[in-house]
């Protein structure tokens, strides 16, 4: 397969997570369409790696997936919260930061 077919893909799944993000209002919507962007970013870091012969790509892609793990840990943590409380995941109810 054609390497440009890739970095079509990952930006077709960088769009219908954007997308997701900016119309959808259930929290954990939002966060799978994040998630969503967060691989797309990975595979187009992976392609241009393998586009260019090198590794560096990789070792960024690999460090995303990191930071997803640690984000899915905490953003699970405060939606389940926000879920508890409120009983609603809807990020328009969400308002507990506010003074």
């Amino acid at each position: 397969m054609n390497p440009v077919n890739y970095l079509y893909l990952a930006a077709l799944l960088f769009t219908i997570g954007a997308v997701g993000v900016l119309v959808r209002r259930n929290a954990i919507v939002l966060f799978m369409c994040v998630e969503l962007m967060l691989n797309a970013s990975n595979l187009a870091l992976v392609t241009f790696s393998r586009l260019h012969g090198n590794l560096d790509g990789q070792i960024i892609a690999f460090f995303t997936m990191v930071v997803a793990a640690a984000e899915v840990v905490v953003g699970l943590a405060i939606i389940v919260s926000v879920f508890r409380t409120r009983h609603s995941a809807s990020v328009d109810d969400t308002n507990l930061m506010k003074l």
